[in-house]
């Protein structure tokens, strides 16, 4: 089963949705199942993984909604308030769905780098310990130690890191990242999205070349058991097409990958991770 595991839809007209903004053009618009399914059809993707864009409840609603018509649609990373009391009762709630397969807080945009560390967070992380239920971790590479001292913590949390961890590749970023990246990678729990790399680059200039050290560093990283093919689409459209994205990918994966290993990348780590 090939998986794209991770990808987005929203609707401009939910009052929830914040985000994207206006001046960004290519992307500011209603994206739904029906803009995606030719995308999965030419690249022979069975299942999907779709991922919360909105920090708020509703968007979990919205996006559990949306897979009771489409059964593309292997399971939804929704959003929680982790830094919450009432965070073991949701999630009882919502655990329920057959549908619901992740969590994501966005820790990107909080002002805290050190959200992930607060005692009540924390205990929203044993929950999902306790329940073996996984974790999407959406971060730059400053927020890295924070992570490992999460995770030297709770040594068994289920985690993936998505995008890679968003290193500046327009700017070449590389030892900050690489380092925390290889810190992470020590953690056998943890798997790594091998997503949204192409929107860090120039998004006018980049080039198939551009990647391949990121790429290739991931790999060495954690192993082709630990990576999972991921398009972010359609926030990739800021910067190439969906087929673009497969290309940059297909064109950077080391040379010694076997077949059995791409299956992995392309759908059976994913598979695993999220038990679909």
């Amino acid at each position: 089963m090939r998986i794209d595991a991770h990808q987005h839809f929203w609707d401009l007209g939910n009052e929830f949705t914040h985000w994207p903004t206006s001046d960004l053009k290519a992307i500011y618009r209603n994206f739904l199942p029906e803009n995606l399914r030719n995308h999965l059809k030419e690249h022979k993707i069975d299942k999907t993984v779709l991922v919360q864009a909105a920090p708020n409840i509703e968007e979990t609603d919205f996006l559990l909604e949306l897979t009771e018509k489409n059964d593309f649609i292997g399971g939804v990373v929704g959003w929680f308030d982790m830094d919450n009391e009432r965070f073991l009762e949701e999630f009882a709630n919502y655990s329920k769905h057959p549908k619901l397969v992740g969590i994501r807080p966005m820790l990107q945009g909080l002002a805290d780098d050190r959200w992930i560390l607060r005692p009540e967070v924390k205990r929203s992380i044993q929950i999902l310990i306790d329940h073996d239920f996984p974790i999407d971790i959406l971060i730059y590479p400053k927020h890295l130690p924070h992570i490992v001292e999460l995770l030297e913590e709770f040594p068994t949390l289920r985690a993936v890191i998505d995008h890679c961890a968003k290193p500046n590749i327009k700017d070449r970023q590389w030892d900050e990242w690489a380092k925390g990246m290889e810190k992470i990678s020590q953690f056998d729990s943890v798997m790594c999205k091998l997503s949204g790399l192409v929107t860090e680059a120039d998004h006018q200039t980049w080039n198939l070349e551009d990647f391949r050290p990121y790429i290739e560093n991931i790999f060495n990283c954690f192993g082709p058991k630990r990576v999972m093919f991921g398009s972010d689409w359609p926030v990739c459209l800021l910067a190439a097409s969906y087929d673009e994205v497969m290309e940059i990918l297909q064109k950077n994966i080391p040379a010694n990958i076997t077949d059995q290993e791409k299956e992995l990348l392309f759908g059976g780590n994913a598979k695993k991770f999220y038990k679909l």
